[in-house]
């Protein structure tokens, strides 16, 4: 089968794409809007596979995918249109999406990259119009590359995932993804590491029961701190949620806790229908009393079932329409995700990489006592930026043992 695609991430993330562009609001707004209604039903389609701890990227999906769906034509492209809820026209989208990535890359109290790169066949002829949407708009270079030679190909795009990640996603393409067929592999690199905007005291880390279920608690490293956080309570979630700031208030990772040991499940399936901003705009300004888990995940996920089941049916075939790429028949082989993210004292470094592997065919504080918000049982938690409006996902994940 002709196929367009490989994707690892470890807040990396891998596509193909095709547009115009400029910079302006609206196309930042229409982009942004669109990335969180996708990645609200992405986390559904995810999570349904994966029944352990979990660590994605939403977003360096979104990129990925929108570098292919722009570079797509006919029914394939109405389908990358209408699961992404991509703007109209191209170069509407285009814009924004390069907004999106440059106004990412401005962090100042933090590291965040956004990176992406496609890796070329060296007989694929690109269309000089989708080459300059990718370079101009996606901020992605680009590099011939001899993919029959597979394991040196497969180092070289590795090489550079590890670069974008500070080493933390290594080996996203393995050799025998590539082959003589494979025409072009385009990836997306994300890496976050930031400092909380208040530090926890390492003296203070001790040991704490985690309730994994109503039958087992385990004993792990927990970090306290005492101070003002953003909380509020979500009584139709069944649950509670606690907003921690990173230095220089860009960046914050929200934590929603049930309220039942076993009320993770619940919740989940209750996110699709919330919006996130929604439940930040209910918290307000409290003195809390906060142990949260030191903790670790690592995710590697093959995407295709998941994408054909959220509507991309025709882009893993041989009825594939990516004519604004290339004039040769392609289509999507693979899309992989790598994610990582570690929650320590200091903050969280996260990261990811998506490969795609084409182939021919408001404060109000209350004067009372500390409130006590005991992170110790499954949770979910995600990583948001606020340097755009109306913030955007980066990472998400849930936590269901330690």
């Amino acid at each position: 089968m002709d196929g367009l695609s490989k994707s690892f991430w470890l807040v990396a993330f891998a596509l193909v794409t095709m547009s115009m562009a400029k910079t302006d609001v609206e196309p930042l707004h229409a982009v942004v809007e669109g990335t969180n209604q996708f990645s609200s039903l992405f986390f559904q389609y995810v999570v349904g596979d994966n029944s352990g701890n979990l660590i994605i990227s939403p977003l360096s999906v979104d990129v990925v995918l929108a570098m292919v769906g722009l570079g797509a034509g006919g029914n394939t492209e109405a389908q990358f249109r209408k699961v992404l809820s991509l703007p109209t026209p191209n170069n509407l989208a285009a814009i924004g999406y390069q907004t999106l990535i440059d106004n990412l890359n401005s962090v100042k109290d933090n590291i965040l990259t956004l990176a992406n790169k496609i890796f070329i066949a060296e007989s694929l002829d690109i269309n000089p119009s989708y080459k300059n949407l990718t370079e101009v708009y996606f901020r992605s270079a680009s590099e011939s590359i001899n993919f029959v030679e597979s394991t040196k190909a497969s180092e070289t795009i590795n090489t550079w995932v590890e670069k974008n990640t500070n080493n933390l996603i290594k080996n996203l393409i393995s050799p025998d993804m590539l082959n003589a067929g494979t025409r072009l592999v385009l990836v997306n690199a994300v890496y976050f590491k930031g400092q909380w905007l208040h530090k926890f005291n390492t003296e203070l880390t001790m040991d704490m029961p985690f309730h994994v279920n109503k039958d087992t608690v385990k004993n792990v490293a927990t970090m306290y701190r005492e101070g003002y956080y953003k909380y509020g309570e979500l009584p139709n979630l069944n649950a509670r949620f606690v907003v921690l700031p990173y230095k220089g208030n860009e960046l914050s990772m929200l934590i929603i806790l049930p309220n039942e040991i076993e009320g993770l499940l619940d919740v989940q399936k209750k996110l699709q229908n919330v919006n996130l901003t929604d439940i930040l705009n209910q918290g307000i300004e409290e003195e809390i009393r906060l142990h949260l888990p030191k903790f670790k995940v690592e995710s590697k996920m093959i995407l295709n079932k998941n994408l054909i089941e959220m509507g991309l049916t025709d882009a893993f075939t041989a009825s594939a329409n990516f004519s604004g790429i290339s004039n040769e028949k392609l289509a999507v082989d693979t899309v992989v995700q790598k994610a990582f993210i570690e929650v320590n004292e200091e903050g969280t470094e996260a990261a990811a990489a998506t490969g795609i592997i084409g182939v021919g065919t408001s404060a109000v504080i209350f004067q009372r006592q500390p409130l006590v918000f005991k992170i110790n049982k499954p949770f979910y938690y995600a990583i948001q930026s606020n340097n755009v409006k109306p913030s955007i996902l980066l990472f998400e994940g849930l936590i269901h043992n330690l």
